[in-house]
């Protein structure tokens, strides 16, 4: 059975940090691209970082030099080091986890963060 655990959501002043953290079993991580997307309210799920199983990057623009995906293959987990955080990065963050055979395959449950004075 896949799971993709997400953590480290909550509630954060403009300009504050959050880590978020997705735990992965029943997957051979290694061999699975990973990335973080975000949902607010009323909005589609859009993609906020990746990482590949070689380890490359890539962000959304709206994050690009606050947000930094990394990922610990003896852990199995992928983080989301969120700096700088604004109000409009208020939204469900997800973890989502694919292979090139089948892309995109597994999410999890959500995290909440709230960006907000």
């Amino acid at each position: 059975q896949v799971q993709l655990v997400e953590s480290g959501g909550g509630l954060v002043q403009p300009g504050g940090s959050l880590r978020l953290s997705c735990a992965a079993s029943g997957i051979i991580f290694i061999i699975y691209n990973m990335g973080w997307y975000h949902q607010a309210p009323g909005k589609e799920r859009e993609l906020v970082a990746v990482i590949t199983r070689g380890g490359s990057t890539n962000y959304a623009d709206s994050v690009k030099g606050r947000f930094t995906i990394s990922r610990d293959n003896a852990l199995n987990t992928v983080y989301l080091q969120m700096d700088s955080l604004k109000p409009e990065d208020t939204a469900v963050y997800y973890c989502n986890g694919g292979t090139i055979g089948s892309p995109g395959a597994y999410w999890g449950q959500g995290t909440q963060v709230t960006v907000s004075s």
